[in-house]
């Protein structure tokens, strides 16, 4: 029998000690939101690297969503990484990773009628005036399709946050570009921006009432005419 053989195992590169460091700090809040980060020679002799090293790891963080480089005036801690996977995961949907939008539509059938159900036994105020103004926008947009999308965006992020779980709101904001392409094909098709504003409201209506198994069924009438339309749209490849 021939012996298994293995790669000889590579010393971890010295930036991807730095981007942990600076990681756990940033996640402990030693570093918040608008702190200025040391220069590239300071962050070089605390870690006693190279400015190199430092170099590809403010790039590493930059790419993460964690830090901006502000010409001039230096570089700073942010919090974008709800973009920044949003970019990873719309370069994976080019790259051909996934199969097709059926992917995409699987995932909010899983997620989307618990988040209303969710939402119905959780939600506040602002909240659900978000939901409500995000569907008078959209009675307003029935012939622009460009405004009601934007519109219905804002409708499933507001019920997203009306769950009370920090994590969801951004798990929906990582795939905001996804859902735009998906509702530009469904406002496509005639009658299609209609029949949205139709599940909309009884969405809304659910939530509002505090009825969670209504408003699970509300989205998941809602998700069937979203794979019903997508299938006939004339924008889907």
């Amino acid at each position: 029998m021939n012996p298994v053989k293995y790669v000889p195992v590579q010393t971890e590169r010295l930036f991807e000690r730095i981007v942990e460091q600076i990681e756990a700090r940033i996640v402990s809040g030693a570093l918040r939101v608008g702190d200025q980060m040391p220069s590239e020679r300071e962050l070089a002799e605390q870690f006693a690297v190279s400015r190199t090293a430092v170099r590809e790891a403010v790039k590493i963080l930059g790419k993460k969503g964690l830090v901006e480089i502000r010409p001039g005036r230096g570089t700073f801690v942010i919090n974008d990484t709800p973009n920044a996977l949003r970019q990873s995961l719309d370069m994976l949907m080019r790259l051909g990773r996934s199969d097709s939008p059926a992917d995409l539509m699987e995932v909010r059938e899983i997620l989307e009628p618990e988040i209303a159900a969710r939402a119905a036994k959780r939600i506040t105020e602002e909240p659900l005036q978000q939901m409500q103004l995000a569907v008078d926008v959209m009675d307003r947009a029935l012939n622009n399709t460009d405004a009601f999308v934007e519109a219905d965006l804002d409708f499933h992020l507001a019920l997203a946050e009306g769950t009370g779980n920090p994590i969801i709101p951004l798990l929906m904001d990582s795939i905001i570009d996804l859902l735009r392409d998906q509702r530009k094909r469904t406002g496509a098709v005639t009658g299609g921006l209609e029949r949205g504003q139709y599940h909309h409201k009884r969405i809304l209506e659910a939530v509002r009432a505090r009825n969670a198994d209504a408003a699970r069924k509300a989205m998941e009438a809602h998700l069937q005419q979203v794979r019903e339309d997508s299938a006939v749209s004339p924008l889907t490849e």
